[in-house]
């Protein structure tokens, strides 16, 4: 996901159903909804490889096929996530659609953005795994935060995320602004700490700072270079990132941290003010398609959430966690982050981005 201004708005023309498959397509139950839901779909997302991703496989084959208009509303979460909240007194809003990770999912519908979403007006619901569903959020894609270095410059890489406090590192750490909350939570999780335990937390990221200057980008594609060009050797990323960067033709190698890797899952929901939640109900299903999400994991080495995607099991072995990485897992306290978030935020720009 890719810095984009949260004021870039790109329109596509509308595109008319045509002779053929699509007629067929739209013949059916899912062009039924797909007529009724007549007109645009704002979108609210990611730019970057991230959105060039959602309208390859998700928006052109399966939504704008159908005859909708999608509008696309691109910038990063702390930008989108504040418009929504200035639009939720009001009785009609502006984005039908928003993409979000699972912790700012969950507070949006605590502060009374997202609707409850009817699931039987999402068939592909039916495939998501059970671990991952929620009544508020479309789950999409999962991962988890790992070590990721370059295996031709570091033989003996660290294992835990808690030896990356050592002077050895000095100048060859990479991180992402875009990661700042779980960063904080991977710094009060070591040394036996919890999610919960950011206090203690901020005191180490200080500390990091001040014994190795780790290297600070923006978004995920200047990090992405500074690895290629050997500015850093070492980055905590997704390993879905990792294994983009691989799979781009840079020597890295992952390494899954003792302590558990920090998971995320990328979802979407639609705003209570939505303006047309029946296009809504036509993305988000779109989003769940069993061949779109198997496409999307190929080129995006995210673990897909429908449990029915046809991986092959290479491709799944490849991108997917262990059975035992898997239970090492550490997913955050969503009502702990809700409440907390904005603090980290204006806390990580003042102290670490500077």
């Amino acid at each position: 996901m890719s810095h984009v201004r949260s004021t870039d708005r790109i329109a596509l023309t509308r595109r008319v159903a045509l002779l053929g498959g699509t007629a067929a397509l739209l013949a059916g139950p899912l062009g039924r909804r797909a007529r009724a839901a007549a007109g645009t779909v704002v979108v609210s997302n990611w730019g970057g490889d991230w959105n060039q991703r959602t309208v390859r496989f998700v928006e052109t084959p399966l939504v704008e096929s159908q005859g909708l208009t999608v509008v696309r509303d691109l910038g990063m979460e702390p930008e989108r996530k504040a418009k929504l909240l200035a639009e939720r007194r009001l009785r009609r809003g502006s984005i039908d659609v928003i993409h979000l990770n699972d912790s700012d999912g969950f507070e949006m519908m605590k502060q009374d953005v997202l609707a409850d979403l009817d699931r039987a007006r999402i068939p592909n619901y039916a495939d998501v795994i059970p671990a991952l569903r929620k009544d508020y959020f479309v789950p999409w894609l999962y991962s988890g935060v790992v070590i990721i270095y370059n295996r031709d410059k570091i033989k003996d890489p660290p294992k835990s995320y808690e030896e990356l406090w050592d002077k050895k590192w000095a100048g060859r750490l990479g991180l992402t602004n875009q990661l700042y909350f779980n960063y904080m939570m991977m710094s009060g999780l070591i040394r036996g700490g919890g999610m919960t335990n950011v206090e203690a937390g901020r005191e180490r990221l200080v500390a990091l700072k001040a014994l190795i200057q780790p290297r600070l980008y923006a978004a995920h594609q200047q990090l992405a270079a500074g690895l290629a060009t050997g500015e850093v050797d070492i980055a905590l990323n997704y390993k879905a990132r990792g294994l983009q960067w691989m799979n781009d033709g840079t020597p890295l190698a992952i390494q899954y941290p003792q302590e558990g890797a920090i998971a995320v899952t990328f979802g979407a929901g639609s705003p209570k003010r939505a303006p047309n939640p029946e296009a809504a109900y036509v993305y988000l299903n779109a989003m769940l398609d069993r061949k779109a999400m198997a496409e999307l994991a190929a080129a995006s080495f995210y673990a897909p959430a429908n449990g029915a995607a046809a991986l092959s099991p290479e491709l799944r072995e490849t991108i997917d966690f262990s059975p035992t990485e898997r239970e090492r897992l550490n997913f955050p306290d969503y009502a702990y982050v809700a409440r907390n978030t904005a603090e980290w935020l204006e806390w990580w720009n003042k102290t670490m981005a500077r």
